[in-house]
């Protein structure tokens, strides 16, 4: 198909090759981004200078006013992702990007840090809108996969911040697991993050993707989450596990911001995390880490698990404490390991402690787990 072709028709064509079931309601978001499509046609906002002509105000273009955006929202598994896609890779707008929110306002903080960085005359500067022009001169539209705000630094900043990108003409699409009322729900200061809700509620039209079948639960029961011996096969089927997961994005390095320091991510891509066993059992990573990770991701694999003995006392401990963590979060794993459960540790220094360890390893495995860890997630959105 085109480049040119909207997310209906590319909606169509999946469905009469049958690589997606009749879904009513994902038919109906598909209707709604196909009229997001068209009325984006060629869109440039008007505080765009794109060309010597615009930037020294000669042109007699007259931009277009800003359409309102769409902000789809339903349970996991419901294909909003997939519905992005078909309609990302169509629209017509010159500068478009899409990203995960977490992503994006890590990037607005760094901003604002640089600016406060070269801006140091007066504390009572304002960044806001400076940042909020040099993200709308690279933006014009903005789609948000997995739209989410769980950290009380960006409740804080974000009613500012998207009232100046809109004003400069960013039109936003974005998918999550939320309705706009419940983002946020119970954080800290919540009462300041308010205003933000009424400015998503006008600048977007919110589209409710009916509950129905889960299609990555689907996938997910057919998955196996534990493969040994380690080794090209076990990374194999982790890589095409993250890929299913992912729907095919390739995902990349994060960093998560946690008490003054940095937990790094190798790879990422929305609610799905990959590592290596010495990424979090090496490092000097504590249960406060862990559940970091636990409350950003809802997917996590995990490769190269070695046996454990005596002599690798810390990095044993730190294997059974995020286990634990992961497992009280209700965390989705996958992991290749040199052994099974039983044959992780050859020890006998921590007895119960790694029975139990081994018993979660088990029931991570069963399919009452992986639905509930589904369930979770459900609830939370």
């Amino acid at each position: 198909m085109s480049a040119k072709d909207g997310p209906l028709d590319r909606y169509e064509a999946l469905l009469a090759l049958g690589e997606v079931n009749a879904d009513s309601a994902q038919r109906q978001a598909a209707e709604k981004l196909q009229e997001m499509h068209d009325r984006l046609d060629g869109y440039r906002p008007a505080s765009a200078k794109t060309g010597w002509a615009e930037r020294f105000g000669f042109s007699k273009r007259a931009p277009a006013e800003a359409p309102r955006g769409l902000y789809i929202h339903g349970a996991v598994g419901r294909g909003k992702s997939m519905l992005m896609d078909l309609f990302f890779d169509g629209v017509s707008v010159e500068r478009k990007r899409r990203v995960h929110f977490h992503e994006f306002m890590q990037e607005a903080h760094e901003l604002i840090h640089e600016w406060r960085q070269s801006n140091k005359v007066s504390e009572a500067a304002e960044p806001i809108r400076p940042t909020a022009a040099k993200l709308a001169d690279r933006n014009w539209l903005l789609c948000f996969d997995e739209f989410e705000v769980r950290d009380i630094a960006d409740a804080m900043i974000v009613s500012r911040l998207f009232q100046a990108m809109f004003e400069l003409g960013v039109v936003v699409v974005a998918t999550s697991n939320r309705h706009p009322n419940d983002l946020y729900k119970d954080g800290l200061q919540r009462d300041r993050f308010l205003p933000f809700i009424a400015i998503l509620q006008k600048r977007l039209e919110v589209l409710h993707l009916a509950d129905g079948r889960d299609y990555r639960l689907d996938r997910l029961k057919g998955m196996s989450v534990y493969h040994t011996p380690t080794g090209e096969a076990a990374d194999r089927a982790l890589d095409l596990a993250f890929e299913d997961l992912t729907d095919g994005r390739p995902g990349k390095s994060e960093r998560l911001a946690f008490r003054g320091r940095e937990i790094v991510v190798p790879r990422a891509e929305g609610a799905v995390a990959r590592f290596g066993f010495a990424d979090l059992c090496e490092a000097p990573l504590g249960p406060g880490d862990f559940l970091e990770i636990a409350k950003r991701y809802r997917s996590i694999l995990i490769s190269d698990v070695p046996v454990m003995n005596s002599e690798r006392r810390d990095s044993a401990r730190r294997f059974m404490t995020m286990i634990d963590t992961f497992y009280d979060n209700h965390i989705h794993l996958m992991l290749s390991a040199d052994a099974p459960p039983r044959g992780l540790y050859s020890g006998d220094d921590w007895g119960f402690e790694f029975d139990r360890t081994i018993s979660r390893l088990m029931e991570i495995q069963s399919q009452d787990y992986i639905e509930a860890a589904r369930s979770e997630v459900t609830e939370a959105a």
